[in-house]
């Protein structure tokens, strides 16, 4: 266990729950040597965030809460925390705390809340066999198992690279996602500026227009009072020349007034179209936004689904290997008691010929002779080699192709091949002829029909 006395925080929460694609274990081997430590690689995704309390545990293949570690360590946290950075970490678990037995267990990633956020695929605690070559009983399972596993590889490789294809979709959506919000936060701050500006606009051409309706009543008055005084009194016509030209500079600036107000509401104008336009753009990064998010979720589910497909095809596999192993050990077996009855066969046909009257014992029972077999090194004879006899009475023998029993060349072909059909065993499902006295690989090959 690690040195620091802190237990690691876990929960009940069954694995159900959990996200096993937020933290990437990298080069997991097969086998751990036994009394050796190990090291623990994996990559932190842009979907988690480390905090202190976050642990790596190995777990016994099985587990159902993070309670149920068999041992951990603390994960460290990275001296960089961008969130845009894919980060290659590992940890190093001492021999002394490791599992002694050859189950197989799993590594985890569980964050400071007690929740599974990434594991690996299973390993085991033993030595790597030397002789995992697995022969079967026949030629075409040999080539049937050599295609089954060819498949399964192809499909395990097909996956990853799919898996690795995914992970960079999800990778690529996370940008352009991450993009298209600064984008929004952009735009959404040019369209607040432009509100604020045609407000001020606004304001300053209401105020305009204010002050023109004031111009314009005190022009009609000045007028007014200009006409009563020029009826009034003749002295005052300088007076009322100064008051003209107090006039038509009025009209002047009045009519400035005009044009500048119209290039504002020009302004205005155009800066309402913007602000539409800007309207517009932002609805469609919303729309795009949410297509991006729908994509996203959907991609991270099929990481899921192919992280589990592949575990379970690794499983079948080790199941379907394991089963090899146990009908070659049977192979190797029924080869070695067919090998002992082949030498004591031998030994009673030397004891046999060496009595005094074996001549007159063959000859007295001409309708079944024994025939000593000879040496061809293969288990259960040739049954396409030609009987080799010394007697000139053997000459015109029938020889039984499973053992060595020999007929008269006359006698009926019913009987000869009854005696032949005797000794065979035919597979109700593919047809396969099988000998008799190799019953036990008979049941081993209805075994494994039965396992299909």
């Amino acid at each position: 266990m690690d040195e620091n006395v802190d237990e690691p925080p876990t929960s009940t929460i069954l694995l159900d729950s959990c996200h096993f694609s937020q933290v990437i274990f990298t080069n997991v081997e097969k086998y751990y040597m036994p009394g050796g430590d190990v090291t623990c690689y994996y990559t932190l995704t842009k979907n988690i965030t480390p905090r202190r309390k976050d642990w790596v545990g190995i777990f016994r293949v099985g587990w159902k809460t993070t309670r149920e570690y068999y041992t951990f360590m603390w994960a460290h946290l990275p001296s960089s925390l961008d969130s845009n950075a894919v980060l290659q970490q590992e940890v190093q678990f001492k021999a002394y705390y490791l599992p002694k037995d050859d189950e197989y267990y799993q590594f985890c990633y569980v964050d400071q809340d007690g929740v599974v956020r990434g594991a690996s695929v299973p390993f085991q605690f033993r030595a790597e066999a030397e002789d995992d070559i697995l022969v079967v009983t026949t030629q075409g399972e040999v080539e049937e198992i050599e295609q089954q596993n060819k498949d399964l590889l192809k499909e395990n490789q097909q996956l990853k690279e799919s898996c690795k294809s995914l992970q960079k979709q999800n990778i690529d959506l996370q940008e352009e996602l991450r993009k298209a919000q600064e984008k929004m936060k952009q735009l959404e701050g040019e369209v607040c500026f432009l509100q604020t500006e045609s407000f001020k606009l606004q304001s300053a051409l209401d105020q305009q227009a204010v002050e023109l309706n004031a111009v314009q009543i005190d022009l009609a008055s000045i007028k007014e009072k200009n006409t009563n005084l020029g009826k009034e009194n003749q002295e005052l016509c300088s007076g009322l020349d100064s008051l003209k030209g107090s006039s038509e500079k009025l009209e002047l600036e009045l009519n400035s007034l005009r044009e500048e107000n119209r290039h504002l509401k020009e302004q205005n104008a155009c800066r309402d179209a913007e602000l539409h336009q800007l309207k517009e753009q932002s609805q469609s990064i919303s729309s795009e936004k949410e297509q991006l998010g729908n994509r996203l979720k959907a991609t991270l589910d099929q990481v899921d689904q192919l992280q589990f497909q592949s575990q379970d095809l690794t499983k079948k596999l080790e199941e379907k290997n394991h089963l090899f192993q146990i009908l070659q050990r049977k192979k190797d077996e029924l080869d070695e008691e067919n090998q002992l009855l082949k030498q004591e066969n031998s030994d009673l046909l030397r004891r046999l010929s060496a009595l005094p009257d074996y001549s007159s014992f063959a000859a007295a029972s001409p309708m079944y002779v024994q025939v000593p077999p000879e040496d061809t090194g293969l288990v259960f004879g040739n049954p396409y080699a030609s009987p080799k006899t010394s007697a000139e009475n053997m000459s015109s023998l029938k020889k039984c192709p499973w053992n060595t029993a020999s007929f008269p060349e006359d006698i009926e072909e019913s009987q000869y091949e009854n005696h032949v059909q005797s000794h065979l065993l035919e597979c109700p499902y593919c047809s396969q002829i099988f000998d008799g006295s190799s019953k036990q690989v008979y049941e081993d090959h209805l075994f494994c029909h039965n396992l299909e």
